[in-house]
């Protein structure tokens, strides 16, 4: 197929305002308007006539150059994952696991959090976006807030920073900051993109300060925010599209 062929108008396809306005975007008088001001594309070339006709099931469209999910079939969710719940959708030990907490069957998790480990997984039947989001290649910040033992030192995340070695190879955060302290423990909180088993626990334990509780926060720009444990929320738009953003600039 040549680059002509695989940009030309669809005659078979959906009106792209009907498309974005289906999608959420905006109204189709409004997405009008963003392809008039030469905000929309379409398979990498932007959109200058009205009417293009495109198939919602193929063509990747950007919004200001946030990639828009406009295929009807694809399901995105966040879930607080209460403690204790472990991260399969089925457990033949009868433990609690994620999948107790969704009714769509097609929807699986991408990647995991230990059973001890509360917060955000995100869960969708995006297969290439969820092995984006789990290969280390693309290294997608994740964020955890950390209740630990003891005092934590100033120095303490300059060395995290810096990197400390593991069983299985050295690790080190992208951030790091103390949020608060109480007698005999400290809140912290670490951003990293290492996806290895237990990784937060170890690391924290390596230098001194076991983990007393440990919640994860963020995953790239989607925050668990106000989400309540055992509660499953959709991703916006907004944040759909910032996913794609952190896969699509990494690898």
């Amino acid at each position: 197929m040549t680059t002509a062929d695989r940009h030309a108008d669809r005659p078979e396809g959906v009106r792209l305002q009907k498309v974005l306005s289906r999608a959420g975007v905006a109204s189709r008088r409004a997405a009008e308007e963003m392809i008039a001001d030469g905000r929309v594309s379409v398979d990498g070339v932007v959109v200058e006539e009205q009417g293009r006709r495109v198939d919602p099931d193929t063509a990747v469209i950007r919004v200001d150059g946030s990639r828009v999910v406009v295929r009807e079939d694809l399901v995105y969710r966040a879930l607080n994952k209460p403690r204790g719940v472990h991260s399969t959708m089925t457990d033949d030990r009868g433990r609690p696991c994620v999948g107790d907490y969704v009714s769509d069957r097609r929807l699986f998790h991408v990647g995991r959090l230990d059973a001890d480990t509360e917060g955000l997984l995100l869960l969708t039947n995006d297969g290439d976006l969820a092995h984006r989001l789990m290969h280390p290649s693309f290294t997608v910040p994740k964020t955890y807030v950390a209740e630990v033992e003891g005092s934590v030192s100033r120095g303490l995340g300059e060395t995290l920073r810096e990197g400390v070695s593991l069983e299985d190879g050295p690790v080190r955060v992208d951030g790091f900051r103390i949020v608060d302290t109480r007698p005999g423990r400290t809140l912290v909180e670490l951003v990293l993109h290492e996806g290895r088993n237990r990784i937060v626990r170890r690391l924290l334990d390596e230098v001194g300060h076991p983990v007393r509780k440990l919640v994860r926060t963020a995953v790239g720009d989607v925050r668990l925010g106000d989400t309540k444990p055992g509660t499953v929320r959709p991703l916006t738009h907004a944040e759909i599209g910032a996913l794609y953003r952190a896969v699509e600039s990494g690898g």
